[in-house]
């Protein structure tokens, strides 16, 4: 019995701290992720001259929009890595409010603003 509680102990004090570790993970990945596409779209600004259109949006790295002639891609994988680590399409705004393009996830709730997990993470 004495054991049970303390490994009921052990486990209630640990489990908060692991469980806050794993969000940071995935904050820290987004923001990998979300350089990786800034690689992405300068060797897309490289071969076409220009970024792609917010219509297009960052698909255009996987797959050539219609009209393109100079596209060399996919400059991506596959059409996963545009998604954030919570599932969610990165945000692409073209033009930037301080650039020619903005990148942002929202984060784990999906909402803008917040803080920890929640909180925006943007390029």
């Amino acid at each position: 019995m004495v054991v049970l509680a303390i490994i009921a102990l052990i486990a209630g004090l640990a489990g908060p701290r692991l469980i806050d570790s794993f969000g940071r993970a995935k904050s820290r990945a987004a923001q990998v992720q979300l350089s990786n596409l800034k690689s992405a779209l300068q060797l897309f600004y490289i071969d076409e001259g220009r970024f792609p259109t917010e219509a297009e949006g960052i698909l255009a790295l996987v797959t050539a929009p219609s009209g393109l002639d100079s596209w060399k891609g996919p400059y991506v994988e596959n059409a996963e890595v545009l998604n954030d680590p919570w599932g969610r399409p990165f945000i692409y705004r073209a033009p930037g409010q301080n650039g020619p393009f903005d990148l942002q996830s929202y984060g784990r709730d999906g909402v803008a603003g917040g803080n920890s997990e929640d909180a925006d993470i943007s390029l």
